[in-house]
């Protein structure tokens, strides 16, 4: 089901039909300036930018049982509101490679704190001549942190 931007892949792929299309993923469990930054610099270099997100399930297999803080649909309709996002998929496996594989896009873009080489799916984009581009890392800025510190803080009236 589609609702907007949030859009299930088979409605996605004829709206990519001759279309550049750049693709970033990843689970955005708490929202922080460096992924605005991310998502803005990676619709720069595209006519369309394609957000795969990581559906809960999937999120707990890759950062463990209490998370994801905020849930998926949640997740999803706070990306769809940036404007430099054009779509937003949710997909359940733990990496994107199903994803890039049927959307095929020009561009695949990471977050800073990844590195190419390391990408599993960096052989995978390259197979149809894609690219896959690295941000810069914003630092200070990370769901981690803010995960640590938010568990870090007492809570006062409990």
């Amino acid at each position: 089901m589609s609702v907007g931007k949030v859009i299930s892949l088979a409605d996605l792929l004829p709206e990519l039909v001759g279309r550049k299309v750049v693709f970033t993923n990843g689970c955005f469990d708490l929202l922080h300036v460096g992924h605005l930054r991310t998502l803005q610099w990676a619709r720069a270099q595209c006519e369309v930018l394609v957000l795969g997100l990581n559906s809960d399930a999937s999120v707990r297999l890759l950062k463990g049982g209490n998370r994801p803080i905020t849930g998926e649909r949640d997740r999803a309709e706070l990306l769809a509101g940036f404007a430099c996002v054009d779509y937003v998929v949710v997909f359940e496996e733990q990496t994107p490679m199903v994803l890039l594989d049927k959307i095929r896009p020009a561009v695949h873009v990471k977050g800073g704190d990844y590195r190419p080489e390391d990408l599993p799916e960096a052989s995978l984009v390259k197979s149809w001549v894609g690219v896959v581009l690295v941000t810069r890392l914003i630092e200070g800025r990370s769901t981690t942190k803010i995960e640590a510190q938010l568990r870090e803080t007492p809570h006062h009236g409990q």
